[in-house]
């Protein structure tokens, strides 16, 4: 279900955001949510990339793994990489 805002947001433009949100069309919400999705994604290989300048793909997906979704997951994914001792 839907979480409050922070509570630095006055109760009137929470309202307000959550009236607009669900003005849209269900696939609008879902484009925005996927772009949002990318971004952070964008976000973190970009992290990742700035702190190991040297990291090759590989490396950056398995940081990227091991940041989004977990050390075990990373492991699961890519085994016992480097980046993940």
């Amino acid at each position: 279900m839907f979480q409050p805002m922070e509570q630095d947001t006055h109760p009137r433009q929470q309202a307000r955001y959550i009236e607009l949100l669900r003005a849209q069309a269900p696939a609008d919400r879902l484009r925005k949510a996927a772009a949002l999705t990318r971004a952070v994604r964008q976000l973190a290989v970009a992290g990742i990339r700035e702190y190991f300048p040297h990291a090759d793909e590989l490396e950056v997906r398995v940081r990227l793994a091991e940041r989004l979704y977990g050390r075990s997951v990373a492991l699961r994914l890519f085994g016992p990489h480097p980046a993940l001792t």
